[in-house]
Formats: C-alpha cells, structure tokens, sequence
C-alpha cells in the first residue's frame, strides 16, 4: 500500500494550507492553538469564511455545497484544517444534522434547513444524551406523543454541547414505548425558542459553560418537524454518530499541539536551564510524537481503504482511531501542564475584571490547566473508549 501523496494531491494540500492560513482571522486561530473558548461570532465568522470558498461543508451532496472529494482529498482536508488551528465547521450542523436531513429529510425539510444550516445562520444542538441515558443512548425517556398536527415532548437532555448559542435542537424522542427500546425513537427537530424549552448551564471542572442541560414541558412541534419515518429515528442516529467520528483522532491538531509544546518547552525556564533540558520531558514528548506517526499511519491505511467499503457501513478501524486519538490529546494537554508549571495555576489577575495584582508567569500558561481538565472528555465523547474497545473485541476479535 503506497501511502505517499500524488503532485494533484500535494497541490490541493498545498491551496488548502494557504488559505486557511491566510482568509481566517489570526485572533481566531490563536484562540484555537491556545486551547481558549470561542465565542459564537468566532464560529460564526470562521465557517461563513469556509463556506463561501465551498470549504465548510464538503462531505454533504453537491447540489447543496458539497464536493466531490476522494477519501484522501476528505482526509488532507480536515488535517490541513486542524493543523492550521482553525475551527472546525459547528460538527452538530455539519456533521451530524446536515446529512441526517439530506439523507432522510424531506424535500421541505432540505429547502428550509441545508443551506441555513451551511452558512451557520442556524445554529443547532444535540439533544441525544440523558440523565440515564448515556452510553446506553436507547434508554432514553424524553417522550414525543401525537396530539392532531403536534407533538408533545416532554423529558430532559443533558450535556447539550454549545446549547447556549442554539436556535434549534434536533432530537431523540420515544414515540412508541410497546416496542424494542430502539424500535421506538424517533428523530426530531425543534425550534429553541418554542414555549416550555428551559436551559441550564452545566458549569464544568474547567470552570468553563460549554454544556447544558434542557428541560421540555409540554412542548408542542409541529407534526412536520418529524425527519423521516416515525419510529426510525434510531436507524438515523446510527447514521449520525458515523459521521460524527470523522476526524475525530484529530491528529492535525495534536502535531500542531505537540509543536507547540515543543516550542514553549524551549522558551520556559526551569531551575538553572529550561524546560527542554528535562530529559524525562523530552523523552515524554518524543513517545507522544511516535505515538501520533503511528496514528497517522493508521488513519491513512484506513482512508486508502475507504474507496472499497460500503458508504453505509462505518469501518470499525475508526473504533482505534478513537481510542489512540484521544488518548493522545490527553497527553498533549498533560505536557503542556508540565511546561506551564506553577504558572498554569488559575489566578484571580487573569480571572476578575478590576484586579490590579502584577501578572505572573506568561500569558499563554492561563490556558494550559483548563485545557487538561476540559480534554478529560475526549475519551467519552463520540462513543467512550470503553465502548470502543467492545466494539473491537467484537468487529476484530469475535469475541
């Protein structure tokens, strides 16, 4: 298997890296690379950049912005971006709504939401996950009865990422509770700002608000909200969560992550030298690094085979792509704690508006001990790594 780029391939790298580099905004671009929040107006932004050079959307349908990209192109693409540090497209609207509606939906439901849902003039949520209803997401209990041209939900969802920003949410909802647990879900989609929707913050151990809780009562949709078939919805989700993982080993990010580890290791002082004298650090770094190539190797033997596998059948290899990916990331945020020291401490200087106390240590170490406890979540987002490796023993191993 000949796993080198072709000069067409090499050139489209290429086109992708300069502009990435050169049509989003820096500020955005170094927010991401420092592992700070963004705001909505920097998705915003970032994405209507995208799409208005074909970018944002690229996995969808032609007719409504996609391209006609190989396996590779797909893969060049979302490692270019991660590298250049550049926000990934909203993945609720682009990966997980978007072609659930394009596959599934209606000719209405693709005229009123696709090109909105491109151009990020709707910004949608997940409304999948549940109190007691997780892993385990066919339990779920949020219930969606007929009621003439409505239907009623009523139930709870949590960790509704982003939820903050939505003005819509798309759901899992039980319409029928005689039946199989997955034979009773169906997928909906719902106005954020419909009557008996109530929102809460979920404060994490970061100190950040990037997830939510929300509360339907009595809330009344519009019959044609429903996407597809009634009952249905669990075949939809399993589409959705496919499409969810791509990219999901984010190894465009983690060499620019690791690069930048690298870089700041070399410019922190420690004791009488630096950082970078360390050579439990260095040795650290560079199974990191190895780790990484050998993930990227991986990811590339899964792309090359793509072309002879079925659309509709996810390869189970992404299962290990998940599982390294995310272990990976976890240990950048690890080495770039171990660089920022006792500067990565939070300080009210840097937290409180009117604090007049002297700033210390480097402005680029505030982040460092927020992204590591907020990276402890890539190893359950997307399906846990416990998960996965059920779904290796079982795919791989027969077991």
């Amino acid at each position: 298997m000949d796993l080198r780029y072709t000069p067409d391939e090499i050139a489209f790298r290429d086109e992708l890296r300069k502009f990435f580099r050169s049509e989003i905004p820096l500020a955005i671009r170094r927010k991401v690379s420092e592992g700070r929040a963004l705001n909505r107006e920097d998705y915003v932004t970032s994405q209507r950049i995208l799409h208005a050079k074909g970018l944002a959307v690229p996995n969808w349908p032609i007719q409504w912005g996609g391209q006609d990209w190989s396996p590779v192109q797909r893969y060049i693409y979302i490692e270019e971006l991660q590298a250049a540090a550049v926000p990934q497209p909203l993945g609720f609207n682009v990966n997980m709504v978007g072609p659930v509606i394009a596959t599934f939906g209606s000719e209405a439901h693709k005229q009123r939401f696709l090109p909105p849902t491109a151009n990020l003039d709707i910004w949608w949520a997940q409304g999948f996950s549940e109190p007691g209803a997780g892993s385990d997401l066919a339990s779920l209990k949020t219930t969606a009865k007929r009621d003439g041209d409505h239907f009623i939900v009523n139930g709870q969802k949590t960790w509704t990422t982003l939820g903050q920003y939505a003005d819509w949410i798309f759901c899992l909802v039980r319409t029928d509770a005689t039946v199989k647990k997955q034979a009773g879900i169906s997928f909906i989609l719902i106005d954020m700002k419909t009557p008996g929707i109530t929102l809460r913050p979920i404060i994490t151990i970061d100190g950040g608000h990037e997830v939510n809780e929300v509360f339907f009562d009595e809330v009344r949709v519009p019959a044609e909200n429903l996407v597809g078939e009634l009952n249905k919805g669990w075949d939809y989700a399993k589409f959705l969560l496919s499409n969810e993982r791509i990219g999901i080993a984010r190894i465009g990010m983690t060499k620019e992550r690791l690069a930048r580890v690298k870089r700041l290791a070399q410019e922190t002082p420690a004791g009488e030298g630096m950082v970078w004298d360390d050579p439990d650090f260095r040795r650290r770094l560079a199974w990191s690094e190895i780790e990484l190539k050998a993930l990227e190797i991986t990811q590339m033997r899964v792309v090359a085979a793509q072309g002879s596998r079925a659309a509709d059948k996810p390869d189970p290899s992404s299962s290990i792509l998940k599982i390294k990916g995310s272990e990976i990331q976890q240990q950048a945020t690890q080495l770039l704690v171990d660089v920022a020291g006792p500067y990565a401490m939070p300080r009210p200087d840097r937290e409180e508006e009117g604090m007049n106390l002297p700033s210390v240590g480097p402005e680029w170490a505030d982040a460092a001990a927020p992204l590591f406890f907020n990276y402890r979540k890539v190893s359950i987002y997307g399906g846990s790594n416990e998960i996965q490796r059920n779904i290796i023993a079982k795919a791989f191993l027969g077991l």
